[in-house]
């Protein structure tokens, strides 16, 4: 997996189209940076997705899932 990953490699990564009955898994990604605090960057207006900040993100969601 590349250090910065694209919003398609992301929606592969966190495995949306398995979790999302959205049509447009871009909508997903989208929530999930709004309302959960996904990390992202944005380079030459293109999102990016750290691949370290993700898997951070991803261990807080768990932890907040154990209260």
């Amino acid at each position: 997996m590349p250090e910065l990953m694209t919003e398609n490699e992301l929606i592969d990564f966190l495995r949306i189209p398995e979790v999302s009955k959205a049509k447009d898994r871009r909508y997903a990604i989208e929530n999930l940076r709004r309302m959960h605090d996904l990390p992202c960057v944005h380079i030459c207006r293109k999102p990016l997705y750290p691949l370290k900040s993700v898997l951070e993100w991803i261990q807080q969601q768990v932890e907040k899932e154990k209260r």
